[in-house]
């Protein structure tokens, strides 16, 4: 699958190790979470097509290549994805970003929106970012919201998946995914299996 692309990265491996320690505080589980998201970000932009921009350093001028940052919309799937917005926004400060949240019933494993605000998508390179493909529920819901706004392309970034949710996200041809590891299984629960645990719960200590 081409366009799935797990990220082979030692900083991403050390940082992951670390996020899986049950006893790891949140404020920690949010920093290696910005860390993670920040490799598969650069992983991910790093054969984008370059503008020029016109650069005065302190000995001359210059046209140097660089991205059009505000064509990136950087979209978290709430509440796990915010951490992972913050480090995305820390390598693209001049990106926009949109909202989903998206709910798993625990007990059907089916997912439900019930908030979205966008901005405009139309001819943008939308990013999403979540944590988990567990069963993949969340991350089909989203893609299919956003592709309604029409963007030129879809990238999303992820840090752990099973085995079931790549499955499930690999009929999305179109859509780029970058993700850090995939593991052994889910559970009966539908969680991922060593996984990291719920990554909304962790990362504010709820």
């Amino acid at each position: 699958m081409e366009n799935i692309k797990i990220v082979d990265n030692m900083v991403l491996k050390n940082a992951l190790t670390k996020l899986r320690d049950k006893n790891l505080k949140s404020s920690q589980v949010r920093k290696q979470i910005e860390i993670i998201a920040k490799i598969l970000l650069i992983e991910a932009l790093k054969n984008e097509n370059p503008i020029y921009a016109e650069v005065e350093t302190p000995l001359a001028k210059g046209s140097f290549e660089a991205l059009e940052e505000d064509k990136y919309v950087i979209v978290p799937i709430l509440r796990a994805g915010l951490p992972m917005l913050n480090g995305c926004l820390e390598v693209l400060p001049e990106a926009k970003a949109g909202f989903l949240a998206i709910k798993r019933d625990e007990e059907t494993l089916k997912s439900t929106l019930f908030y979205e605000r966008l901005p405009d998508l139309n001819g943008k390179t939308v990013i999403i970012v979540d944590p988990m493909v567990a069963t993949g529920g969340s991350l089909e819901y989203a893609i299919s919201v956003i592709k309604k706004h029409n963007p030129e392309k879809i990238i999303s970034l992820n840090i752990v998946a099973s085995p079931e949710g790549i499955r499930n996200i690999s009929k999305f041809k179109d859509v780029l995914f970058y993700i850090g590891q995939i593991d052994k299984e889910l559970n009966d629960k539908g969680y991922i299996i060593p996984g990291i645990g719920d990554a909304g719960d962790r990362a504010f200590n709820t």
